[in-house]
């Protein structure tokens, strides 16, 4: 899959979860994109055949990059509205992630 940056994040969070595996270098990350250390309010939604699946929303008490990593999991597999996601599944699934910066709302779905 070739998703934009954040989308991506968010799939290999949940991968890491499906695997029983950590495979995200944070510090690689954050070193080659220092902007995920910011603080901004972000949503993050998981569709499954274009409904609502999981979703998260954090008002910028973690950073970008923990936000993704942290709300990408909880929206699949904790999400009390939701069964947890299955491996087939998330082979299915589109992720949309608004953050709400200072110049406006940056929004993907991929």
């Amino acid at each position: 899959m070739s998703h934009p940056l954040l989308i991506q994040l968010a799939h290999d969070s949940i991968l890491e979860v499906l695997q029983s595996k950590n495979s995200i270098d944070k510090e690689s990350l954050l070193k080659e994109y220092p902007l995920l250390e910011e603080m901004v309010p972000m949503t993050l939604k998981i569709f499954l055949n274009n409904e609502l699946r999981g979703y998260y929303e954090n008002m910028a008490h973690l950073c970008v990059v923990d936000a993704i990593i942290i709300g990408a999991k909880k929206a699949a597999f904790e999400d009390k509205n939701f069964e947890p996601l299955t491996l087939s599944e998330y082979f299915e699934i589109e992720i949309e992630i608004a953050l709400q910066t200072a110049e406006g709302v940056i929004s993907h779905r991929a």
